[in-house]
């Protein structure tokens, strides 16, 4: 095991192991941890009692977080014609359709959300296998296959953000930095919460949430008493 850094260890002697922490506390500890050079990134992470394998057990969905998350998000826009002007006047990073498929056919990645119209699917699965295992290939149940893409592309960058299961049958996201007041990161963990919760599969069996935990980079993780979520969750 590596070994910890002294502000890893100062931050880690403020967690106590043997508990669940309510939100606002949880959230009150994270802002005690010892400072450091960059702004951290506060993520809340769930372990859910799904099978991924099963497709009537996939989880995914997405929320708008009231406070945004912090970052500057790059989004790009498969689109013609007036969806394609309207995505570029919303504040896209990127819009076009075969020239921007070629771009990342070519390798080109950088970008946090990707958003299609329904007519430009069809070209934009062809490079699924490079979209779908970074959890950017558009989906109309996260709202990113659409035609009104000046919807789409703010309420991204105001702060909507999507998630999904992975394999292990986790699912984390961002909900903000280190450095908002804790009101923010409070409101925005719940709002979290409730998508996910919502999100639940009507076939999934026994307990949903299996726990949760709040962290911020470089830091110990806090666990979260299940009555953030709900015991029957």
């Amino acid at each position: 095991m590596a070994k910890r850094s002294k502000r890893y260890q100062k931050a880690a002697e403020l967690v106590d192991r043997t508990k669940a922490y309510g939100i606002e506390e949880a959230v009150g500890t994270i802002k005690k941890f010892p400072g450091i050079k960059f702004d951290p990134t506060v993520t809340l992470s769930f372990a859910l009692g799904v099978d991924p394998r099963k497709s009537d057990q996939m989880v995914r969905g997405s929320v708008a977080l009231p406070h945004g998350t912090g970052k500057d998000v790059k989004v790009v826009v498969f689109a013609t014609g007036d969806a394609a002007k309207a995505a570029e006047a919303a504040g896209a990073d990127k819009v076009g359709l075969a020239d921007l498929i070629k771009e990342v056919q070519g390798g080109f990645t950088d970008f946090d959300a990707a958003i299609a119209t329904p007519d430009a699917m069809a070209e934009v699965r062809k490079i699924a296998r490079v979209l779908g295992p970074r959890g950017l290939m558009p989906n109309p149940k996260t709202g990113t296959v659409t035609d009104d893409t000046a919807k789409a592309v703010q309420a991204v960058k105001a702060g909507r953000i999507d998630y999904k299961v992975d394999k292990s049958g986790n699912v984390s996201a961002a909900i903000g930095k280190a450095s908002f007041d804790e009101t923010k990161i409070i409101e925005n963990a719940k709002a979290l919460v409730e998508s996910v919760v919502k999100a639940k599969p009507a076939s999934a069996k026994g307990n949903y949430i299996k726990s949760a935990t709040i962290a911020a980079s470089m830091s110990p993780g806090v666990k979260l008493d299940s009555t953030v979520y709900g015991a029957n969750a």
